[in-house]
C-alpha cells in the first residue's frame, strides 16, 4: 500500500528500471539487477520442490522424476505466456488455490470439529468431546516425547519477531509481485488491487495454522491410534503407499513386529522420513476427504506453483533482457534479440533452480522465506528510500544495496552453503542462531536495517542527488491533478 501507486505513477516496468532512473546511475541498474535474479532465483527453488513434490505424487514417480518433468513444463508454460498470458492465467489460478486451500481446510474442521470456519475450529473443542482440538494435540505430542504444539516457540521471541519483520518487508520488495503493480491501467489501481490482494492472503494465511493443527493431529492419529496402538505396515492406508512411492514418506521397522510406531526418540522411531512439503497434499487424503477434493487440492498447488515460478522466471528474464542487455549493454538490441535473450534467460533460471531443487536449502515454505529475507535486505530498502528521502543519492542506494545483500547471504551462506550446496558451508559449526538468536531464514531483516543505515550514512557523506531527480521525487508523491496551494 506504501509503495504500489507511487511505483505505478513513475512509470517504468521494471524494479531495475526505477532504481536506475530514480538512482540516475547504470551501476545502481546493475547491482538492482543481481539483488533481483538473487532473490528470485532462490524463490524459485522453492517452487521447483514444490512442483516436484506435486508431479511425483500424482504421476506416481519418484520425486527426482516429477522435478525434471515439472522443470519441463514450467519452461513451456513461461516461454509460451509472455506478459499477458501469464497475467490472465494467474487470476484463475489464484481463483483455484483460494479453494484448493480453503474447501478442505472447511471440511477438515467439521470433521474434527463440527466448525465449518477453520479459524474458529482451531479454537474449539473436539466433536463429541468436551477437549479443545489444541489441548488433544498437545497432549498427544507430550505422550509423544516432541514439544507441545502451543508453547513451541521457534528458537526465541526475538527470532519470531525478525522472522516475520523479514516477511513483511520481504513481501514489498519481491519483484515478481511489484511487477503486477507497473502494468495496472491507473495509480487508483495500483492501490485498489494492492487492498484486495491483502484481503484475499489474509484469507489463505489465517487458514494456515488451522491446517497445520488438524493435519498434525491426523498424521499422528494415523501412525499411533487413539486407543494406543501403532499402524500395521501391511495394513498401512494408501495414502501411504502413494507417498511412499515418491521417496518422499518412509519407514523402517526397528524391532520387527510389523507395526510403525512414531515418537520423538530416535532409538524407536520407525517412521525415517516425512519430507514437509507433502502435508498440504496428503491433508486431504488422511482425513478421508472426497476424492474431488483431492482433486481440487492437486490443482490448487500445481497451480501455485506454476503460476508464482511463471511470475519468478519473467521478472528474471525481463532484468537480464530488458535492464541488462538493452538498458545498459547493449541499448540498439532489436526487440526480436530481446525476446530471445529473454528466453535464454529464463531457461537458465529454470536448470540453475531445478538443479537446486534436487537438494533444496530447506523445505518449500523455508527456502522461500530465504528470498523474502534476500528482498528485504536489498530491493526494499531501495525503493523506500528512492520514493520517501529525496536526498538518498546514487552512492548511498549502491552502498546500501550491497551492503545488505552481502551480509544477508554471507550469514545465509555460512549455515546453508554457497548457493546453498551444503558441503561448502564454513565457519565451523557454528549454531544456527548465533547472531542475537536469529535464524538464517529470519536474517533478512538485520539486513535490511543494515541497508537503511549505511545507505544513509553514505547519503548524507557524499553530494545530493540533481535537482530534477529530486523534483521528480516530489512530483510521484503529489496526487495527480493537484494544483498549488492558495491564500483565501
Amino acid at each position: 500500500m506504501l509503495l504500489a501507486p507511487y511505483l505505478r505513477k513513475f512509470g517504468k516496468f521494471t524494479v531495475p528500471e526505477f532504481i536506475g532512473e530514480r538512482y540516475y546511475s547504470k551501476a545502481a541498474r546493475i547491482v538492482a539487477v543481481i539483488c533481483l535474479i538473487v532473490a528470485s532465483v532462490t524463490y524459485v527453488i522453492g517452487q521447483m520442490k514444490g512442483i516436484g513434490v506435486a508431479f511425483s505424487r500424482f504421476l506416481e514417480v519418484r520425486y527426482e522424476i516429477g522435478l525434471m518433468i515439472g522443470m519441463g513444463i514450467v519452461f513451456i508454460y513461461a516461454v509460451l505466456g509472455g506478459m499477458k498470458g501469464i497475467t490472465y492465467t494467474q487470476i484463475a489460478q489464484y481463483c483455484v488455490l483460494i479453494l484448493a486451500y480453503t474447501i478442505p481446510a472447511i471440511f477438515i474442521s467439521l470433521s474434527l470439529t463440527g466448525v465449518p470456519i477453520p479459524q474458529l475450529g482451531l479454537g474449539s473443542t473436539m466433536s463429541g468431546s468436551e477437549v479443545y482440538l489444541l489441548d488433544r494435540l498437545d497432549q498427544v505430542l507430550r505422550d509423544l516425547g516432541f514439544l507441545e504444539y502451543t508453547t513451541n516457540v521457534r528458537l526465541s521471541t526475538m527470532n519470531m519477531f525478525m522472522y516475520t519483520f523479514s516477511l513483511m518487508i520481504g513481501t514489498a520488495g519481491l519483484p515478481h509481485v511489484i511487477i503486477r503493480f507497473f502494468t495496472v491501467p491507473k495509480v487508483k489501481d495500483a492501490r485498489s488491487s494492492a487492498g484486495w490482494a491483502l484481503v484475499f492472503i489474509a484469507i489463505l494465511y489465517t487458514t494456515a495454522p488451522s491446517v497445520a493443527a488438524m493435519a498434525r493431529l491426523n498424521l499422528i492419529d494415523t501412525f499411533n491410534t487413539p486407543d494406543g496402538g501403532h499402524m500395521v505396515y501391511e495394513e498401512r492406508p494408501d495414502w501411504v503407499k502413494n507417498w511412499e512411492a515418491t521417496g518422499l514418506l518412509a519407514f523402517e521397522d526397528k524391532n520387527g513386529d510389523g507395526e510403525i510406531a512414531y515418537s520423538a526418540d530416535p532409538a524407536t522411531n520407525e517412521v525415517t522420513k516425512i519430507d514437509r512439503d507433502i502435508m498440504v497434499l496428503a491433508n486431504p487424503e488422511i482425513a478421508g476427504l472426497p476424492n474431488w477434493v483431492i482433486a481440487l487440492v492437486a490443482a490448487g498447488g500445481l497451480a501455485a506453483a506454476l503460476s508464482t515460478a511463471a511470475g519468478l522466471l519473467l521478472a528474471i528474464s525481463s532484468a537480464i533482457s530488458h535492464d541488462l542487455l538493452k538498458g545498459v549493454f547493449k541499448p540498439d538490441v532489436t526487440e526480436q534479440q530481446e525476446l530471445l535473450a529473454s528466453r535464454i534467460a529464463m531457461a537458465g533460471a529454470i536448470m540453475l533452480a531445478g538443479y537446486l531443487g534436487f537438494n533444496p536449502p530447506d523445505f518449500a515454505a523455508g527456502t522461500v522465506a530465504l528470498a523474502f529475507g534476500l528482498a528485504a535486505s536489498s530491493i526494499f530498502p531501495a525503493l523506500m528510500l528512492g520514493i520517501f528521502y529525496k536526498r538518498m543519492n546514487k552512492e548511498g542506494a549502491i552502498a546500501g544495496m550491497l551492503a545488505g545483500l552481502g551480509v544477508t547471504l554471507l550469514y545465509v551462506f555460512q549455515h546453508k552453503g554457497i548457493m546453498f550446496i551444503a558441503s561448502t558451508s564454513f565457519m565451523g559449526d557454528m549454531p544456527q542462531n548465533w547472531f542475537l538468536g536469529i535464524e538464517p531464514n529470519a536474517f533478512g531483516a538485520v539486513g535490511a536495517l543494515v541497508n537503511f543505515g549505511v545507505a544513509i550514512a553514505v547519503a548524507k557523506m557524499t553530494a545530493p542527488p540533481p535537482q530534477e531527480v529530486m523534483e521528480l521525487v516530489e512530483h510521484i508523491r503529489v496526487p495527480s491533478g493537484a494544483g498549488a496551494a492558495i491564500t483565501h
